[in-house]
This record gives C-alpha cells, structure tokens and sequence, in this order.
C-alpha cells in the first residue's frame, strides 16, 4: 500500500505540472511583438529621452525592415573619458528572450537609478534589440532570405580570415550591420543575447507562434555551448555576471566546469567522447575580437530579470579600474604576451587607450619578443621589436645578441652590455613574429608595457629602455602599483618617442624587500648517515 501511494504522489509531481503548462485551453501565452509596436516604441524612447538617447538606422533588409541602433550616453560627460560597450541579439529572431531583454534593459538604464546614470556617465552603450528582423516579425527561422544565420555568419566559408573581410555582405544586411557598428565604434566589449524561443518547433507546429508562460531554459553565461571561443578570456568576468545573476536569484551553467570535461583538439579525437562537446569557432560577433581586441560575451536568457543582472554584472566592470589596473575600464588593453610580459597600449583617456590598441593589436603579429633566461630574482627583461630589421636582432646566443646590438645608434650599448654581462642568465628566450612581416610598422599611438615583479615592496634600483634611464612619470616614464599579487611596472611611451623606433629593449633591476632561498637537502640524519657510510 505505502509503495503505491508513494507511485502515485512520484507521478503527480513529475507529470501534473506539465500537463496544466501544456494545455493548450488553458496556458498563457507571452505577447509576441509586432513591428509597429518595436518602431513606435523606439520613436516613443527617442522623444522622451531626448538628452540621452539617439536612434539611429544602420542598415534594412531584403524585404525593406530597417535594423536600428540606439545609443545612450550622457552628453555631459566628454566622450572620451568612455568605455564603448555594443550590445547585440544575434539570434534574436527565434530566441525572443535575447531581444525582449535587450528591450528591458533600454527602460533600466534609461531610468533614474543611480547605477544606470553611472553607467551613461562612464560608458557609450550601444544596442541593437533586434538585428534579424524578418526572422522576429515573420520567419522565428535562424536563416534569413539567403538562409545565412546572421549569428554564424553563414560559416567560416563566408570568411577570408586573412583578410578579416565577410565574403557575402550582399547576402547578409544582418551582418553587415553588425559590422559596420564594430568598425565605426571599436567597442572594448560586445554581448551577445541569445535566449527561449520558437527555433525548437518545426513549421508544422508553430500554431499561433507566442511562447508559453514558463517556457525557459537552462540559463549560462559568458559563452556558447557550440563554440567555447566566444567568450570572455578573462573567467573572472564570467564569474562577475554569474555573482550578479546569482545575487538576483538566477544560477548559471558554467560549461566544461560543470560538466567537468576538458577541452579537446584534433589530437584528441580518439577521446572526444570524453572531453567537452564544444569547439572553437568563427562567428559573427567575435570580429570585434579579431579586428579590435574586443571582448566578446554570450549569454543564454531565460527571465529578462537574470538577463539584466548578468548584463550589468558586465557593463558595471568598466566603470571601475579592473583588478589590476590604474584606471577605469574593461580589460582589454594587453596586446601582447610574452612569458608573463605584455605590451599594452597607451594613453591618457579612454579614446587614446582605444587608439593605441587597436593600432597595436592589428600589428602585434609583427613583433618579436625576448628575455632574458633563466629568470632571476633581482632583474627583470623585456625586449620587444616592431620590424623586420629590428625582429633578426633576436638570438638566443646573449654574444651574438650584443654583436648584433651593437651597431645600432639608438641605444646606449654599454650601458645595456654591463646589464646583461652582471647577471648569470644562461641566454635569450626569444619569441619570433607569428606572422611574416611585410612592412614597417609606425607606432603613431604609442605603446606600453608591463612587467611583473613577484614581491609586495621591492626597492627599484634601475629601470632603462635601450640603456637610458627612465624617469617615474606615467604619461612618458614608468609607474608602479601592487595588485595581485604582484608589484606592477608600467612602462609607458607616447607616440613622440614610439613613432620612428623598432626597438625596446626594457631591463629593471631592484632589491627584493625579502630574502627567497630555494632548494631542498636531505634530512640531518641521512647526511650523516651517508657521511659515515663514506668514511668506511
């Protein structure tokens, strides 16, 4: 008796609910927006917001659908003191909960809180609630006319990747849109808002096309199940929008860590079954990252309220230094990496940095890097060269290296011989340019770099560029700061000293402020055992 009450009270639990959700007499359904309403709201916005909120038409679709772009910012605040953010719903046609939040968040940050007049202070937001508007007012079909799905891109064949040029703008005012708002802006950060929607339902059962009340889905942040590439490269962003979704009340899925999966490549395929299903690809919104450095973000909605948590737990990092950096804005500004070294871009102002690195960025496959190594307590190197001329300076062998520098007019040689000669560095770690260098390169927007000393208060001896001393000055000099963990260097150039030189050559010489010895030795006893076992 017990087992059979116990079966069916299982049963009511597991199937009652569903059953009422899936009345079709009796559910209610989510009201599907028409174009009128989006066009006459987006008029209605633009009048009421007037000192804040422009509207702009960015493109229109086979079929004469204009696709908008809003941007909201405070005209007081000058612009270049401002991050750029570029908010998008790609796949916003059939998933409706990307555009309907898209939606909500113009009405939150329109509005009078303090934290949405600190994001128009702070930022340029740019959005685009409905970027595929045939599939959202008419097809709820990924593809559009020439079945392209605008947040694929159709696939890598519609790509030169080389070139960073889409092949079928002519097939794809969706994407061309797109595009054009990431050339004109260079955003530090786009977000991607994918959602619930009717994609799942074959053409035979759309009915009356409206989702249901309690229609969801497992909700995740900061990247997409097909593509772990379209992601922030930073987790602790993702961990920032997860901490503002949770504080509202909406977990999130955090991929392969969930899933406790490692990522996998070709020549793992022998194991793929047990690795994560994802793969690394090329979609629409990660041009931005291609072509910018821009930091791109997916999200999965399936409540507008944990979408607009997640979306602010984003947006609100750049109004505020990141970890460890001096001033406000998204981390987005190393270019360049070399064994814990970065070049890093340059500037006085949030435009300037966006200047310095996006020049840097798309030239950096050019450059070639070095230290030297072993590493040792006490001294700290970084060599970076920007030519072709300069890149063949670059040897392992520390003789030859000198040999080389040494008919060069622009540095002190013998300031930098007696650098390298004083340390015990076996040679050069040398990193070669990643791609073949084809014409000089002119910084016209400076350049920085960093360096990362592994002590809280070291006493800075010496820090030199090509043998002269460098002054503590943050627009033209060196600065540093502690942040985690480490006592950060900036060194930082502007274009007066960058724009006719190939060649950095970054030494730092300091005194720890504690003394780190290494290295392990046998217990007492085993050394006297082994010293008596020697005597006999």
């Amino acid at each position: 008796m017990s087992k059979l009450i116990v079966l069916l009270l299982t049963s009511f639990c597991l199937y009652s609910i569903p059953c009422i959700a899936q009345d079709q007499a009796n559910v209610e359904r989510v009201h599907r927006v028409t174009h009128d309403e989006y066009e006459a709201t987006l008029k209605f916005w633009e009048q009421k917001f007037s000192d804040f909120f422009e509207l702009q038409v960015v493109g229109s679709t086979e079929n004469g659908y204009d696709i908008h772009l809003i941007k909201i910012t405070d005209p007081d605040v000058d612009d270049a003191q401002k991050q750029i953010a570029l908010i998008t719903s790609l796949h916003g046609g059939p998933e409706r909960s990307g555009t309907t939040t898209a939606l909500h968040f113009v009405e939150w940050v329109t509005g009078d809180s303090p934290e949405a007049q600190e994001l128009r202070r702070k930022q340029i937001l740019l959005i685009m609630p409905i970027n595929h508007p045939e599939s959202f007012f008419e097809t709820d079909r990924f593809g559009n006319a020439a079945k392209i799905d605008p947040y694929t891109g159709g696939g890598p064949q519609h790509w030169d990747l080389k070139k960073l040029v889409y092949l079928s703008l002519d097939k794809a005012p969706e994407v061309k849109a797109v595009l054009d708002v990431v050339d004109r802006w260079q955003p530090e950060i786009h977000a991607d808002l994918h959602g619930t929607g009717l994609q799942e339902y074959p053409l035979e059962k759309l009915g009356d096309r409206t989702r249901y009340q309690g229609q969801t889905m497992f909700e995740v942040s900061g990247s997409a199940y097909s593509n772990f590439a379209l992601r922030p490269w930073d987790w602790r962003v993702t961990e920032a929008m997860i901490k503002s979704g949770e504080q509202a009340g909406y977990p999130s899925d955090r991929f392969e860590a969930d899933a406790q999966r490692s990522f996998h490549g070709p020549a793992m395929n022998g194991i793929s079954d047990r690795t994560w299903s994802g793969q690394s690809n090329f979609y629409t919104a990660q041009y931005g990252y291609a072509k910018y450095h821009t930091m791109v973000s997916t999200f999965e909605i399936g409540w507008e309220k944990s979408g607009i948590a997640r979306l602010r737990g984003l947006l609100e990092i750049g109004n505020k230094p990141w970890q460890n950096e001096p001033y406000a804005g998204y981390p987005v500004n190393r270019v360049k990496f070399f064994i814990g070294h970065f070049v890093t871009a340059y500037g006085n102002s949030a435009a300037e940095r966006r200047q310095s690195r996006v020049q840097l960025w798309q030239n950096q496959g050019q450059f070639g890097q070095a230290v030297l190594y072993p590493q040792t307590d006490g001294r700290d190197t970084y060599f970076v060269t920007t030519s072709a001329a300069a890149n063949k300076l670059l040897v392992k062998d520390k003789d030859q290296f000198l040999k080389a520098l040494s008919k060069r007019k622009d540095i002190d040689f013998d300031s930098f011989q007696q650098f390298l000669r004083r340390g015990p560095e076996v040679q050069v770690a040398v990193s070669k340019p990643s791609q073949k260098v084809e014409s000089t390169y002119s910084n016209e927007s400076g350049i920085g770099f960093r360096l990362r000393i592994p002590y809280r208060n070291p006493q800075f001896d010496s820090i030199k560029l090509n043998g002269h001393p460098l002054k503590q000055d943050a627009k033209n000099g060196w600065t540093s700061w502690f942040a985690n963990g480490y006592t950060q260097v900036q060194i930082n150039l502007p274009p007066s000293e960058t724009k006719n030189q190939d060649l950095f050559l970054v030494t730092c010489e300091y005194t720890p402020d504690e003394v780190r010895r290494i290295g392990w030795e046998p217990p007492q006893e085993v050394q006297e055992q082994l010293k008596s076992k020697n005597k006999q």
